[in-house]
């Protein structure tokens, strides 16, 4: 997909977006996205399309880092629960509890016994949100073989993207079937009539990122909120001195461009 038409089809889908949080304002929705997926296949950036000309107050973003010592003493979806939204945020997940169900299942962070415990529970779970009235909406990112690579071999000298490739990540790229099996699994016993899992093919990174937005504005019911038109009034001189000449002397960063 060509970059001017890809901008073009984003800025209107993002101009979109900024309507639809109007509304979930208005309306005191609570909405969590799920984002999962396989490695390098794209959720960061589509998320960050998404979220980038929408306010923080309204779309959260919550990417949680590994879990402590303390948590892991917890219930295992208790350390989620504290992120779920209020009346008039949408909470986007950037990874989930399903880190159960795909990298701790795949690389023996948990016990065979803790996964089936964690797919026998999850669907209880989450019917419980959707019965409160939150709405779920769970997203997977399926990229192929060859684009995986190509996208793995490009972070190795990008200063720019190195920090995407851990020592985890290398582990995992020889893990391929291992995680095919894990994903069938967790869609066998997870993808269920009131929380069911969508899949979106994100080989090409432009295209994943243009359908899943239409996708969120498809899925979540919006209005158009009708806005007062502003007028800016006049300002005051009330007070009025030479405000610039009071920041002589300040340090000020260099104009080095």
């Amino acid at each position: 997909m060509k970059r001017k038409a890809y901008e073009k089809e984003l800025r209107e889908l993002q101009a979109q977006l900024c309507l639809l949080q109007d509304w979930v304002k208005q309306e005191g929705m609570r909405i969590v996205v799920a984002f999962e997926g396989r490695d390098a296949a794209g959720k960061g950036g589509t998320i960050r399309a998404i979220t980038e000309r929408v306010s923080p107050r309204v779309f959260r973003v919550v990417a949680l880092p590994a879990p402590t010592s303390r948590e892991k003493s917890q219930m295992y979806l208790q350390r989620y629960v504290p992120h779920f939204p209020a009346a008039g945020e949408i909470v986007i997940f950037d990874r989930s509890w399903y880190n159960r169900a795909g990298v701790e299942r795949v690389m023996g962070f948990c016990t065979p016994e803790e996964h089936e415990r964690f797919l026998k529970g999850c669907p209880v779970f989450e019917k419980y949100m959707v019965d409160s009235g939150i709405l779920l909406l769970k997203i997977w990112l399926e990229v192929g073989k060859e684009e995986q690579q190509r996208r793995f071999e490009a972070r190795i000298d990008d200063p720019l993207r190195q920090w995407k490739l851990s020592p985890m990540d290398v582990e995992a790229w020889t893990r391929w079937y291992d995680y095919s099996h894990a994903r069938d699994q967790m869609f066998a016993a997870t993808d269920t009539p009131y929380a069911p899992w969508y899949l979106l093919r994100s080989d090409s990174k432009k295209k994943a990122r243009l359908n899943c937005i239409r996708f969120l504005l498809d899925k979540i019911p919006h209005e158009r909120v009708k806005r007062p038109k502003i007028k800016l009034p006049p300002r005051s001189n009330h007070g009025a001195y030479d405000d610039e000449a009071s920041l002589a002397g300040r340090n000020w960063i260099p104009d080095a461009y």
